[in-house]
């Protein structure tokens, strides 16, 4: 019998709070909430499986196929992977579109070659890249594995997502192309995304960020009988001393990072080229743009004084100035729907939480006016990006009420 109908909604609305307070009383949920907590062993060990399966930076797809069989596992319909590596699988059979959509990344920051070997110590768990973020995909997993067990029905039908390329360079390839070529990216209305541990957080801004490659390269020669040619290290140097004086604002908080730098061969050698990369981030698009304008004038200032015979000569000092990424910035509304449920949802789980500002999956939906947020996995976690990862599985099961009460209230229920 159900319990909630479109046209009981429409009648008499109720507030987010009592519709978490309805839906957790539902026998359903305290079923699933016991499944959540039992299987605890049994999650455990697929993020252990999942963190040894490499998936270094547009190297994911051996992770897709492990979780393409995970899904079908499970029940989920039309399971399917795109042309990406990204992998889909809908809570309902039949051609109902679905409205909202949960996902976890996949790929990893370690390169191809990393050795990723995990133990486990007690309630802790050692790997790299086991909480960021293999807790992420085994919680969207385990609640997946819930509804499919249980007796829920939600009444708007979900598609789970394992996507690729979030870390780094990946730049968002996977959600950008889940919003501009999946078969669902018109009626896909809300995101929830799951990435790393914990439960005291929840994602309300996209950081914008903007990353370059920036080049400078010449004839190079030999340090004292071609001394006077340019050297494309002392030109760069320039350009970065001059931007490293730029003025930023507090707020909205915007940054910048010299992250890499290279160049030459031998200390007697006037280097070919000189190479930095740039990272750019702001929560205003319009203060990551006057950064990337400023960047942009250090650069040409500091080509334009090498002289004039060495910029159009055949042996000429050349500039290439390349984007290597681009996250749009982008604010969730304070009237958001999903905004109000994960509200709802903590206090009815007492869950001390903050909203805070983050470049996750969530940046791309958000940057297409949709309602998205980005949650943790529950438990806790620590060494992010290292070899000496770790997830504490301490309380896990909070995390994973967490995200089933959310996506409930969000979809709808009847039992």
């Amino acid at each position: 019998m159900p319990i909630r109908t479109p046209s009981a909604d429409a009648a008499a609305p109720s507030s987010p709070q009592h519709e978490i307070t309805r839906i957790a009383a539902l026998r359903g949920v305290h079923s699933a909430f016991s499944y959540l907590h039992n299987q605890e062993m049994e999650f455990r060990r697929w993020q252990c499986e999942l963190t040894e399966i490499p998936a270094p930076p547009f190297g994911e797809a051996a992770r897709c196929e492990w979780l393409r069989q995970r899904f079908t596992a499970l029940g989920l319909e039309n399971v399917q992977v795109d042309d990406l590596g990204n992998v889909f699988g809908l809570l309902h059979p039949g051609d109902a579109a679905p409205g909202i959509g949960v996902s976890a990344h996949l790929d990893t920051v370690f390169p191809s070659g990393t050795k990723l070997d995990t133990r486990e110590d007690d309630n802790k768990l050692y790997g790299p890249g086991i909480s960021d973020n293999a807790a992420g995909v085994v919680a969207m997993l385990a609640v997946a594995s819930a509804l499919k067990r249980t007796q829920l029905h939600a009444e708007t039908n979900v598609v789970f997502i394992g996507n690729v390329g979030e870390e780094g360079e990946g730049n968002l390839r996977g959600m950008r192309h889940v919003f501009s070529s999946s078969p669902w990216k018109d009626c896909l209305r809300s995101l929830l995304v799951i990435d790393g541990a914990g439960t005291d957080t929840y994602v309300t801004q996209a950081l914008g960020s903007r990353r370059f490659e920036i080049s400078f390269r010449g004839p190079g020669g030999h340090s004292w009988s071609d001394f006077g040619v340019p050297n494309p290290i002392v030109v760069l140097a320039r350009a970065l001393a001059r931007f490293s004086e730029v003025h930023l604002p507090e707020s909205p908080r915007t940054t910048y990072n010299l992250g890499v730098i290279h160049g030459g061969t031998s200390v007697n050698s006037i280097p070919e080229s000189a190479t930095v990369r740039v990272d750019l981030r702001s929560a205003s698009m319009k203060e990551l743009q006057k950064l990337e304008e400023r960047l942009r004038e250090c650069v040409t200032e500091a080509w334009s004084e090498v002289p004039l015979s060495y910029r159009t000569g055949e042996t000429k000092v050349k500039l290439a100035f390349e984007c290597i990424g681009d996250r749009p910035a982008a604010e969730l509304p304070a009237d958001a729907r999903i905004l109000q449920v994960v509200r709802a949802v903590d206090k009815h789980l007492r869950v001390q939480s903050f909203p805070r500002l983050a470049s996750t999956d969530a940046n791309v939906p958000l940057s297409l006016g949709k309602e998205a947020t980005t949650i943790g996995a529950g438990g806790d976690g620590g060494g992010a990006h290292t070899m000496r990862e770790w997830f504490d599985c301490t309380n896990r099961d909070l995390g994973l009420k967490r995200i089933l009460l959310a996506l409930l209230a969000l979809t709808g229920v009847h039992e």
